[in-house]
């Protein structure tokens, strides 16, 4: 009893008797108030410290900088990442704007346009490693309108609001990144007047999130519900990217420009267009004969197209990225002690099959993963020194493969 009237809190003097915890240091004693309060004031002191409070001018990185970060994981796609780049940087200069400014800067949101596997959701993801402010990726397809399962319009910033730590002030200069936003398309050129299932709806409650708002958010994300406590957030200062495959959009573009995507045609200005890339002639009307509404359109003021890859591009994917396909399984199996090469022509036979089966970039890995299955499983357990994939093991795993299955993945 004697001790515990000598032992007291460094901090508040408070005998160990006299509190719930007495935590003992090297040279003195703190208890568990004082620990909680220093806690709290750490946090405090940290948030404002913290990489997009502070935005400094002198080093933001500047859109050349962005773009030379970007093609060491993203090979090709050098339009879509430009307008990405400075899309970014003037969201940066736009939150060290002073608030007494006479010219108010509106913010540029951008949607991005390519097929699938050219790397839309890539650029987000690796962009994300650079950022100083709050980033995150949603997926429009589990947005619903009001009386159908899924989640409501608002729950996009709720995984803002994650990032951010539940910082209000924080997750309202952040950058949002929506994927598949054609999903939400109309589907018809009639507005349906009774309940919404072609996505229009969708849309329309978009328009306030894009322009800027002060918009209630259910901290845990889902459906709304009367008696959940709101997190009320200003979309004024948040930037959103969206991206999308518009499948099929290729035919508006080429109605627009009055020729075909296959076949012959008379007009004057067909030897002028490329068929084997027509979205880089996209443009704001193609989107609304698409099935976007022109408001939400106008809301994106910054349109880009990604490049459909060629087969010198996906060659390149497969091997020079910092996070290329192949340098991951080298990563595996080095885990495992295992120095695993690849035959040259093995690189050459994964590109044609993907170049086949039109896969994109997505397809190599579904290659690369069927043809190196069964290795996975037995090398762990064998552990040899080294392992080479040889062009005649890669073409003999593929034929034990449903290829179609490939196809459609």
């Amino acid at each position: 009893m004697a001790d515990k009237l000598k032992r007291k809190c460094s901090f508040c003097g408070r005998a160990e008797h006299e509190v719930t915890l007495l935590i003992t240091g090297m040279s003195g004693y703190i208890c568990d108030e004082c620990a909680a309060q220093a806690f709290e004031i750490t946090k405090e002191a940290l948030r404002t410290t913290k990489p997009g409070r502070g935005l400094d001018f002198e080093k933001l990185p500047k859109p050349q900088e962005i773009k030379s970060f970007l093609d060491k994981y993203v090979i090709g796609q050098d339009e879509a990442k430009r307008y990405l780049a400075v899309s970014v940087y003037n969201h940066y200069k736009r939150l060290l704007q002073p608030d007494d400014e006479e010219v108010e800067i509106e913010k540029s949101n951008i949607i991005m346009v390519g097929s699938t596997g050219t790397g839309k959701t890539l650029l987000a993801r690796t962009i994300a490693k650079l950022l100083h402010v709050p980033f995150t990726i949603v997926d429009a397809t589990v947005l619903t309108e009001a009386g159908y399962v899924g989640e409501d319009i608002e729950s996009i910033l709720t995984r803002l609001l994650q990032v951010a730590d539940y910082d209000v002030t924080e997750a309202e200069r952040g950058i949002v990144f929506i994927d598949e936003i054609d999903k939400i398309a109309r589907k018809s050129d009639n507005p349906s007047i009774t309940r919404d299932v072609s996505g229009e709806g969708v849309q329309q409650g978009l328009l306030k999130l894009l322009e800027g708002s002060v918009v209630n958010v259910p901290p845990q994300g889902g459906r709304k519900h009367p008696e959940q406590k709101m997190i009320p957030v200003n979309t004024r200062n948040i930037l959103f990217i969206c991206g999308g495959a518009f499948d099929g959009i290729e035919k508006k573009i080429a109605q627009r420009l009055n020729t075909h995507v296959v076949g012959y045609n008379a007009a004057s200005n067909v030897y002028k267009i490329d068929k084997n890339n027509m979205m880089q002639y996209i443009a704001p009307q193609d989107l609304k004969s698409f099935g976007l509404i022109p408001e939400i359109i106008g809301r994106l003021p910054i349109l880009t197209y990604l490049n459909p890859l060629d087969r010198e591009a996906l060659r390149n994917i497969l091997t020079e990225p910092k996070n290329s396909i192949i340098k991951q399984y080298v990563k595996l199996f080095e885990m495992d002690g295992v120095k695993l090469q690849f035959e040259p022509e093995v690189y050459e036979y994964v590109v044609d099959k993907a170049v086949e089966y039109k896969l994109g970039a997505r397809g190599l890995r579904s290659i690369v993963e069927t043809i190196m299955m069964d290795v996975m499983f037995d090398i762990p357990t064998s552990q040899p020194e080294t392992y080479t994939v040889t062009l005649d093991y890669a073409k003999k795993q593929l034929a034990k493969t449903n290829l179609s299955r490939l196809q459609n993945s």
